[in-house]
């Protein structure tokens, strides 16, 4: 693992339940931030690449496998210059706050859908 100041270590701790609780990797969902879709956007995938995301990157060294589903939800990319991680852990604005419970409902509905549903079911409804 490439050492970096601010790197998300979630695998470990996704790796312990899978094991733990002898779910298949396919079998999850991995619901994560993404500065790369603008605030409010829902993108879920079955499987893929990490696209840059800390997190991720590091769930897919620990399993050795890119091989799970993940929930990404857009939270934009308004930040300076070298402050990513300031943006990343600051509070919503006073726009974004009033459309949280909106997303959030949206995520659950997805995560709901991906359970009973199925993955494909699930990204045909959710992926806005």
């Amino acid at each position: 693992m490439k050492p970096t100041t601010y790197m998300n270590l979630s695998g470990k701790a996704v790796a312990y339940w899978i094991h733990q609780l002898k779910i298949p990797p396919e079998n999850i969902l991995v619901i994560t931030d993404d500065l790369n879709l603008p605030f409010g956007k829902l993108r879920m995938r079955g499987k893929g690449s990490s696209g840059g995301q800390n997190g991720l990157n590091n769930i897919n060294e620990v399993l050795q496998t890119e091989n799970y589903a993940r929930l990404r939800m857009g939270i934009g990319h308004e930040y300076a210059k070298g402050r990513q991680v300031d943006y990343v852990l600051s509070r919503f604005n006073s726009e974004e706050f009033k459309e949280l419970p909106f997303l959030l409902n949206q995520a659950s509905d997805s995560l709901l859908s991906f359970c009973m549903e199925g993955i494909a079911v699930a990204m045909n409804k959710y992926n806005n």
